[in-house]
């Protein structure tokens, strides 16, 4: 069976890019979205990507598959939005445990194909835990502080549904990402551990982390060392940051991290900074480009793309990848 733990020893593993960008490649109407199943629901369901792994799983595979053409080590799950709490928009709640269980099956056999063609070069899957739409540490209404629209309770039953569901559906790493507030995270890896204790399974997790603007800060105000801080109790696989940002402004926060963390270390920036028009228009040539100053400085263990990336920024990224040894991580004394 291959293993993540031994394969990050060898080489920079590289993660794929962005699933909503693909997807907006195919224009689907709220009649695909709905698919024959939805057809006649109630609330309206069109953005709503994690249902499309239930009535388009072709197009999510294919999404996948197109990954792992362009180098891809890791894909990530269609289930970005896969909890009770974000599901509540489209009143999908009763719905989570089958879309994250799909989702993971349909991308753990594209994976299986091609490291069955190909066994030198293992293919895993990661289970993509998003933060929610609600934060745990922050008031939504600025006349009241005090109030909070989620607690860390609720959080974890959400989270722990989410991953029950992954796990049983064959991924092989669980991915907490883009948090923008670290309450909500350890939530998540509370529930995480929770589910590993109950089932006697010790499975890999990767903790990726959102600085939200030049302050350095995630948006519930931490710094790189205390959001580092704050979730290192747990043994991770990885650390790191993704979203918000392009390749060239994370720079110096991930320099801070590595130097800071026994943990290997992940990035998955975005192509550049929006436009005006919030697109993304940093070439696979530019990025790559910048992702080498990583790897130069032996930055990065994992690597890959989040907002505007897509198969062709991957392909460039995992070239450039191979040219370099992953980051040493700190002999423990």
């Amino acid at each position: 069976m291959p293993n993540i733990n031994t394969e990050i020893q060898k080489r920079i593993l590289v993660l794929d890019g962005a699933m909503g960008t693909m997807l907006q490649r195919y224009n689907f109407s709220e009649e695909d979205f709905r698919g024959e199943r939805f057809k006649d629901y109630p609330s309206s369901l069109k953005g709503n990507n994690d249902l499309l792994s239930l009535t388009q799983p072709q197009a999510i595979a294919d999404v996948h598959r197109l990954y792992f053409e362009a180098g891809a080590d890791i894909v990530e799950t269609n289930t970005f939005s896969g909890t009770t709490i974000a599901m509540a928009d489209y009143n999908m709640e009763d719905l989570v445990y089958e879309l994250n269980f799909e989702s993971a099956k349909i991308a753990k056999k594209v994976a299986e194909e091609f490291t069955a063609v190909n066994p030198d070069k293992p293919r895993f899957v990661a289970g993509s835990i998003g933060p929610t739409n609600r934060t745990a540490s922050l008031s939504p209404d600025v006349n009241r502080p005090e109030f909070r629209a989620i607690t860390f309770e609720e959080l974890r039953i959400a989270y722990k549904q989410q991953t029950e569901a992954l796990i049983d559906g064959g991924v092989d790493v669980l991915l907490v990402e883009t948090i923008f507030d670290t309450l909500n995270a350890k939530a998540a890896l509370f529930a995480i551990e929770e589910v590993k204790e109950e089932r006697n399974i010790d499975i890999p997790i990767m903790v990726s982390g959102t600085i939200t603007d030049a302050s350095g800060r995630t948006l519930s105000g931490q710094t790189v060392e205390a959001f580092l801080t704050s979730i290192s109790h747990i043994p991770l696989l990885s650390v790191g940051f993704n979203c918000a940002l392009g390749a060239e402004q994370l720079k110096p926060y991930l320099q801070r991290l590595s130097y800071e963390t026994d943990f290997n270390t992940s990035a998955h920036p975005n192509a550049g900074l929006p436009n005006a028009f919030g697109e993304y228009d940093q070439t696979p040539e530019q990025m790559q480009a910048l992702i080498e100053d990583y790897l130069k400085d032996g930055l990065i263990n994992i690597i890959g793309g989040c907002c505007g990336t897509n198969p062709e920024h991957i392909k460039a990224i995992a070239e450039v990848a191979a040219k370099y040894q992953p980051r040493q991580l700190k002999v423990q004394v």
